[in-house]
């Protein structure tokens, strides 16, 4: 199980990467995470930006 750590504004969040189901552009230059079974969590950067973590920390870079 790999955790990635994704910014936001109220505090950062611990994610299970496999557990990434979508990500969506939202207001103010925040980007929605779709967590399967769960509710979606707002955070900090752009779709390509949360992409970006999401892969460099699966990747072990």
């Amino acid at each position: 199980m790999k955790f990635v750590p994704l910014p936001s504004r109220g505090g950062n969040y611990l994610v299970v990467a496999s557990n990434v189901a979508w990500l969506r552009s939202d207001e103010n230059g925040q980007t929605k995470v779709g967590i399967v079974g769960g509710q979606p969590l707002l955070v900090t950067g752009s779709v390509e930006e949360i992409a970006e973590i999401i892969l460099r920390e699966t990747r072990g870079e």
